[in-house]
C-alpha cells in the first residue's frame, strides 16, 4: 500500500512539471525559469545570466 502511495505522489509532480514546461513553452518562454525568459533572446547558456535581456534589466 506505501508503495502505491508514493508511486502516486511521485506521479503526480512528475505530472504537474511536465504541465508547467508545456504551458511554459506554449506562452512563447524560452528560458523557463528565467525571471525575464518571456523576453530572452534564447541564447542561455543554462544560466539566467545568459539571458542578453535579463543583462539588460539588471544594470537599469
Amino acid at each position: 500500500m506505501k508503495d502505491i502511495i508514493l508511486i502516486g505522489i511521485l506521479a503526480f509532480i512528475l505530472g504537474a512539471a511536465i504541465i508547467y514546461i508545456i504551458r511554459a513553452k506554449r506562452r512563447g518562454v524560452k528560458c523557463i525559469g528565467c525571471p525575464a525568459g518571456a523576453e530572452c533572446s534564447g541564447k542561455c547558456s543554462g544560466k539566467c545570466a545568459g539571458c542578453s535581456s535579463y543583462e539588460d534589466q539588471s544594470i537599469q
